[in-house]
């Protein structure tokens, strides 16, 4: 759902991590777990121990590990992406063919981090599942996460102010420019909000997946170019039936298409 932003390189370099490499921790799942159960799902960490003791992650960082119905991982803990093909056989983790990274430019904490968290994955961590929290364990590094709809709950689409973020144009994601406070408020069969230059309301029905606009009333306030380039963006998008996606406190209004909105609630 998520597009990176512009600062996000997309080109991917491998990093030098064996993909099986030794020291591997022992597997955790009697029977010879498939992985079938962690497809589609996202965990989020709740704690990291080396040898026993708290390992401290940068401050306002976690790990995310997502597993995709198609075989591949994503994981990141706060700049970069691992997005790899695994193998989660016998209650292993393997990548084959090394670990690869997206290339953004991180402050050096986070580059740290970033090594860290390829080494741990490209070790062939063995996994195990106990209901909603999953457990990796490679040599002597634990790392307990929790699935994401129990850590961070999907916040309703009604009743919550989400504020925009991030402008989606084809390809192309903008942040929103400092000081300019737009922001959509569904309720009551209505939607009220800000350009960050104009306020609007109008009708909006909101179904499981979708929002259907009515014509919005505006106020008409002349706007600098930096409202107006988010005003015409917003107005854009909030017309007629428009899909959407939750994830966690984050809402996308047309999600893949040509022109789309990221908000936050």
């Amino acid at each position: 759902m998520k597009r990176s932003g512009p600062s996000v390189v997309a080109l991917l370099v491998v990093l030098l991590v064996a993909a099986c490499g030794g020291g591997q921790g022992p597997t955790a799942s009697p029977g010879g777990a498939s992985g079938d159960e962690l497809h589609g799902r996202t965990f989020l960490s709740t704690s990291v121990t080396d040898g026993g003791q708290p390992r401290e992650l940068v401050p306002g960082t976690r790990v995310s590990v997502s597993f995709a119905r198609n075989g591949k991982m994503d994981a990141n803990a706060g700049c970069n992406t691992i997005h790899v093909p695994v193998d989660l056989g016998d209650g292993k983790l393997l990548i084959e063919g090394g670990v690869l990274m997206t290339a953004k430019g991180c402050a050096a904490k986070y580059a740290t981090q970033d090594t860290w968290l390829a080494d741990f994955f490209g070790s062939g961590p063995s996994w195990r599942l106990d209901g909603d929290e999953l457990v990796l364990t490679s040599r002597a590094t634990e790392m307990v996460l929790l699935d994401r709809t129990v850590a961070e709950p999907d916040r309703p689409i009604e009743g919550t102010r989400w504020q925009l973020e991030t402008i989606f144009t084809g390809e192309t994601a903008s942040s929103v420019p400092a000081g300019v406070d737009a922001h959509l408020t569904f309720a009551d069969g209505r939607v009220t909000g800000s350009t960050g230059c104009n306020t609007l309301e109008g009708p909006a029905t909101v179904s499981a997946d979708e929002v259907t606009f009515g014509p919005l009333t505006m106020t008409r306030k002349a706007c600098p170019d930096d409202q107006g380039s988010v005003e015409r963006a917003m107005v854009t998008v909030l017309q007629g039936t428009v899909p959407f996606a939750i994830i966690s406190d984050e809402l996308t209004l047309n999600p893949g298409a040509d022109h789309a909105l990221g908000l936050r609630g």
